[in-house]
């Protein structure tokens, strides 16, 4: 699966405005609604809240991964914000969140889903990858150095 056929600069948001988890779902969720990608954002945040509630998914130094499945979601849906003020987040490790994919999956097709995850996970592990993201200055820039990886 590649991450940059799933995106669009305008599933990235550069500089985050939230400080905290909840805005920041809410924040994220406009970007798939600006985009026409969904139109539920009732559903969407509570997918996410869902999700949460669970376990965190702040899962790595500086990074959170916060998905859902919708219903409404006809293939993966894929957003990517930068904090630089960072994101208080109940990490795992306890630490802000800089980097944020968020991603939306159809109800009743794990494989998809678990392939994205997958694909993120292996990309934020290639070294010094997370700092590149973090420091992109535009939109265009962050999808270029996704698809130089891929």
């Amino acid at each position: 699966m590649r991450l940059s056929e799933l995106l669009t600069p305008a599933q990235v948001k550069i500089d985050l405005e939230s400080t905290g988890k909840s805005a920041l779902f809410e924040e994220m969720v406009e970007l798939f609604l600006n985009s026409g990608l969904i139109h539920d954002r009732q559903a969407a945040v509570q997918a996410l809240a869902e999700r949460e509630a669970k376990m965190s998914t702040g899962i790595a130094r500086w990074i959170g991964l916060p998905h859902g499945k919708l219903k409404e979601a006809e293939g993966i849906l894929l957003a990517i914000g930068i904090s630089h003020k960072g994101i208080e987040y109940d990490s795992l490790d306890g630490a802000p969140v800089y980097v944020v994919i968020m991603v939306f999956a159809p109800v009743g097709k794990p494989g998809p889903h678990i392939a994205a995850l997958a694909e993120i996970s292996r990309l934020f592990s290639i070294p010094g990858f997370t700092e590149r993201i973090r420091a992109a200055k535009t939109a265009t820039e962050l999808l270029r150095l996704i698809k130089d990886e891929e």
